[in-house]
């Protein structure tokens, strides 16, 4: 198991884009919709993979709604699901599976802090890359 990222909720995407470009990340990719709205992925230049997520939904960002979600990359969904529940925790959300072998899910702390959980298809790096987004770029 390994961090992936951090996801923050931001208000203004274009001015945030322009801040963390500022700061020296590039975008490596975006997925335009998702539940949690658009997504950006961000990088520096010496990082090998994608270490923020910049999450857009059209909603203000106040203190403390900041922070959208930690991601984890999991060897194994299904042997991680069972390791938790035999803890007592469960999904928030149903788990997605892509045809790609991507396979997600959502737990959540003590605290209600959302924490995904990434089982990468056979043969993925262990983060993001711009391969991810071959054809998109912010």
């Amino acid at each position: 198991m390994r961090t992936l990222h951090v996801g923050l909720r931001v208000t203004d995407l274009g001015r945030s884009l322009a801040f963390y470009r500022a700061i020296g990340y590039e975008v490596v990719g975006s997925v335009p919709e998702t539940p949690i709205g658009r997504l950006s992925m961000l990088k520096l230049p010496d990082d090998q993979f994608v270490t923020v997520e910049l999450v857009h939904d059209g909603k203000p960002v106040e203190r403390g709604t900041d922070v959208s979600h930690l991601v984890v990359q999991v060897e194994s969904m299904a042997d991680t699901l069972d390791v938790l529940a035999e803890h007592g925790i469960e999904p928030v959300a149903p788990g997605e599976e892509r045809e790609d072998g991507l396979k997600t899910t959502f737990i959540a702390d003590p605290d209600g802090r959302r924490i995904e959980l990434v089982q990468w298809p056979a043969g993925h790096t262990d983060g993001m890359t711009a391969a991810d987004w071959p054809a998109e770029r912010d």
